[in-house]
């Protein structure tokens, strides 16, 4: 699989000068656009459009400096159709306008070529089972707060003490499925898991499709495949951890890949730094599921 992921990066890297064909760039990779979105993103540690914005302006850095092309030439060999978008990119990379740059000669900010080599981890084995779930619905309260990768999430915290003792004695009577209990649920809002990007938070229950509250909010989840993770450990830190080894270790070396859903997070006790049992879900399916569709 590594093998495959760096192809798909030498191919991005010839297509910086012209519109990237995602599509193509995960056939490469032999896994869907989605899952290669997460996966990069995790390993590289930074969104998939981050990376080919900074290579593009890395590239276009050294012909503004280089001055043979015009800012508006070198603009739409990178696939800008006006200045002035250009200028906002390239000042989000470098800190400064391209024709600044040009005129005193800047320092710029490169993005070096990615690759992905082999590191020796894996050493601790992770516990998972593979779950196949009817379709049900989390009923709750959501709140849209930004992803925090390291340390506590005071929105989410902030989230789950805005919740009063009612609404917390409704959903437990309104409980009805696995995972059983109180639960936490992630819904990313677009393919981003930058630092400080958006996603939906969500306290509540998982009850039958069928289970309506007019006075709480559902999430209504298809049926499919789930990769379940249980997990010791001080929390916050190792969930985090644990998200983390999921897509940097465990998706790499198993036959599935991550689809479209909800993360799940059931987690007894949630106390800063007590050591806590948890279970992660991930929705998942069969390599290839996507890919070959």
């Amino acid at each position: 699989m590594l093998e495959r992921l760096n192809q798909a990066l030498d191919h991005l890297e010839s297509c910086l000068d012209q519109e990237v064909d995602m599509a193509e760039v995960a056939r490469i990779a032999a896994v869907s656009e989605y899952h290669f979105r997460r996966l990069f993103s995790a390993l590289a540690g930074m969104p998939l459009a981050v990376y080919l914005r900074r290579r593009r302006m890395t590239l276009a850095g050294a012909e503004v400096l280089a001055g043979e092309l015009t800012l508006l030439d070198v603009a739409v060999r990178y696939g800008y159709g006006s200045g002035e978008a250009f200028a906002r990119a390239f000042r989000s990379v470098h800190g400064i306008g391209p024709g600044e740059a040009r005129r005193t000669g800047a320092v710029l900010t490169a993005q070096p070529r990615m690759s992905f080599r082999v590191v020796v981890e894996g050493s601790t084995t992770m516990r998972y089972r593979i779950v196949e779930k009817e379709s049900f619905r989390v009923v709750g309260r959501k709140a849209r707060v930004p992803l925090v990768h390291e340390g506590l999430n005071a929105a989410a915290a902030a989230h789950v003490e805005s919740l009063d003792k009612q609404a917390i004695v409704r959903m437990k009577g309104l409980a009805g499925g696995e995972p059983e209990g109180v639960l936490s649920a992630v819904v990313y809002l677009t393919d981003s898991r930058e630092e400080g990007a958006e996603a939906d938070y969500w306290v509540g229950v998982v009850t039958g499709p069928e289970v309506v509250a007019e006075e709480l909010d559902a999430l209504d989840v298809p049926a499919g495949t789930w990769a379940v993770f249980d997990n010791h450990g001080p929390y916050p830190s190792a969930l985090q951890e644990l998200w983390r080894d999921v897509f940097t270790q465990w998706f790499p070396s198993n036959l599935y890949t991550a689809r479209p859903g909800p993360e799940l997070l059931l987690t007894r006790p949630v106390e800063i730094g007590v050591e806590t049992g948890s279970q992660l879900w991930i929705p998942v399916e069969r390599d290839g599921g996507s890919a070959g569709a």
